[in-house]
């Protein structure tokens, strides 16, 4: 049975949707069942790291709440391609503590790690943590892409500045056409300028 805080703190839960993977059958069950009474949407439930990986790519949950010790393929490894490939957060549960996992744990990129047994109270703080985490890890990658992007589009525009200008064009001759043949073309500056610079690597000397 439920504590009472349990009880309380389940109404104010986002609706997660949550994959199981746990190769001890009771415990897949009772996990389902608690994560259930929080207020979470248990999507799937596996019995192994391969499975845990498939059904990731398959039904796209919110979280994994994954045990490390399991048949075919082990929770640390499952965990590390889930999170490599940005598909989704990994919570990581053990009967043990030991410093070696809670190691490659880390180094999987994990988002938390529960020592079982453990309460409702701490699965929900865990998973609700490893979420909001894992939005914050999604945002810095994408502010990281845009900077990758536009740090690259800004070199390229440079270039095929530069090489108009070495053809007799001032900066400002060179920059006009580049903006009317990417409005001609309906395509951006950046992109207009990648296409001048392809014919001009693609031109034998």
């Amino acid at each position: 049975m439920r504590s009472q805080m349990e009880q309380q703190g389940a109404g104010s839960l986002p609706a997660l949707r949550v994959l199981i993977a746990e190769d001890e059958t009771l415990i897949r069950l009772d996990l389902a069942e608690t994560l259930a009474e929080l207020g979470m949407d248990v999507v799937g439930a596996v019995s192994n790291g391969q499975l845990a990986v498939d059904a990731t790519k398959a039904l796209r949950p919110d979280i994994v709440l994954m045990d490390i010790s399991m048949p075919v393929r082990d929770g640390i490894s499952a965990a590390t391609e889930i999170i490599s490939q940005e598909l989704a957060p990994v919570v990581l549960l053990s009967a043990f503590s030991q410093t070696d996992l809670v190691t490659s744990a880390a180094a999987a990129g994990t988002f938390g790690y529960l020592v079982k047994p453990f309460t409702g109270v701490e699965v929900r703080a865990a998973l609700v943590l490893a979420y909001a985490r894992w939005q914050q890890f999604k945002d810095v990658n994408a502010e990281l892409a845009r900077l990758r992007n536009r740090n690259h589009s800004t070199g390229v525009v440079d270039r095929a500045k530069q090489h108009l200008q070495s053809l007799g064009m001032s900066e400002e001759d060179a920059f006009r056409l580049l903006r009317r043949a990417a409005m001609d073309d309906r395509l951006t500056i950046a992109e207009t300028a990648a296409k001048i610079m392809a014919k001009v690597d693609e031109t034998p000397l």
